[in-house]
């Protein structure tokens, strides 16, 4: 599932298979895939609970029943990426979601259903709660808003819980050690492989979105640093995960920093240049977050309205894995578009 565009995921066995987050809370968030295939080629998360009660009478063995059904649950819902109507997944995605948590009470520490897990809250609770709060600020509709980031922000929180519970599973302990601080939680990450990219993305998406869901809670903006320095540490690991989803957050999260503090203009672009090149310049996600982003921010009109338009006249689905997020980013670049009068003085 939130490819919805290709990013890695870990299976149980520890397997690879194959976004910004928006600290200034209102760039895009790129759509990620649930975990690509493996042998099982399970379509639909409904045949994967038939698989498991066949398995169960066939074989007597609940526990190895349970596990082929949680690899198969935890890599379902791939067509998501290809799909060209949103609303379709929109209604669809609430179900596997439930179903993988069906099974997860069963395997509570099965690494791919965890992984899937915070993918799947992080980029449903984006694209298809969040972003319709962030429409309806655009139009002024206030009630709406509230309550569309009160429940993202929970669903956020939730992915998170999930994504912590997988770095605890990899790294017994992790959790407690990310609670403790920015230097505690720096020395903990510092002893992380590539293996732990995968969570550490979602785990930290899912986080650094709750608090922008909800900025009124101090105690949660207060630990934005942490999941910050995750990002950080993942993006060392392997810049390349996702095909440039990390490099995708640092262009929105340093478009708020200046140069002194790590971040500014030439940061941005860096960032940008490689998201699109790690993507083939096929995906719309980063040039739509740095439009709204840095664009927004130095006050630059004619950019936005040229960036912004070359992504609404752009083939959504010239790399069918892209196409569901690009017609979100579409989507939202249009949104701006629109509104364009109020971003600008």
């Amino acid at each position: 599932m939130p490819s919805f565009s290709g990013s890695e995921v870990l299976d149980e066995g520890g397997g690879v298979t194959r976004k910004p987050v928006d600290p200034s809370w209102r760039g895009v968030y790129d759509y990620h895939e649930l975990p690509a295939p493996g042998p099982l080629r399970v379509k639909r998360v409904l045949l994967s609970s038939t698989l498991l009660a066949a398995l169960s009478a066939l074989s007597g063995c609940r526990t190895v029943a349970l596990s082929f059904a949680a690899d198969a649950v935890a890599h379902s819902g791939t067509s998501y990426a290809t799909d060209d109507d949103p609303e379709l997944v929109r209604d669809a995605v609430p179900f596997g979601l439930k179903t993988m948590e069906g099974v997860l009470e069963e395997k509570p520490r099965h690494e791919g259903l965890l992984t899937a897990l915070a993918a799947g809250f992080t980029q449903y609770g984006y694209a298809f709660v969040q972003a319709d709060a962030d429409q309806a600020d655009l139009d002024g509709k206030l009630d709406a808003v509230r309550a569309g980031r009160n429940r993202a922000k929970r669903l956020y929180l939730r992915a998170r819980g999930y994504g912590l519970r997988g770095l605890d599973a990899r790294n017994e302990g992790l959790a407690a050690k990310l609670g403790g601080g920015r230097e505690a939680a720096n020395a903990a990450l510092a002893k992380l492989e590539k293996g732990d990219v995968p969570l550490l993305y979602w785990t930290a998406s899912a986080w650094t979105l709750a608090i922008a869901a909800g900025k009124g809670d101090m105690g949660l903006v207060a630990e934005l640093p942490v999941p910050i320095a995750m990002m950080e540490r993942a993006l060392a690991l392997d810049e390349a995960f996702g095909e440039g989803a990390i490099h995708e957050f640092f262009v929105v999260y340093d478009a708020t920093r200046s140069a002194g503090e790590g971040g500014g203009p030439e940061r941005v672009k860096a960032h940008l240049d490689r998201a699109l090149a790690l993507s083939m310049n096929k995906k719309l996600g980063p040039r739509v977050s740095f439009a709204e982003g840095a664009l927004v921010q130095r006050q630059d009109r004619n950019e936005f309205t040229h960036v912004l338009e070359e992504v609404v006249r752009a083939d959504p689905g010239a790399v069918p894995r892209y196409r569901l997020a690009n017609i979100l980013a579409q989507r939202r670049a249009r949104a701006l578009l629109a509104h364009a009068d109020d971003l600008f003085l």
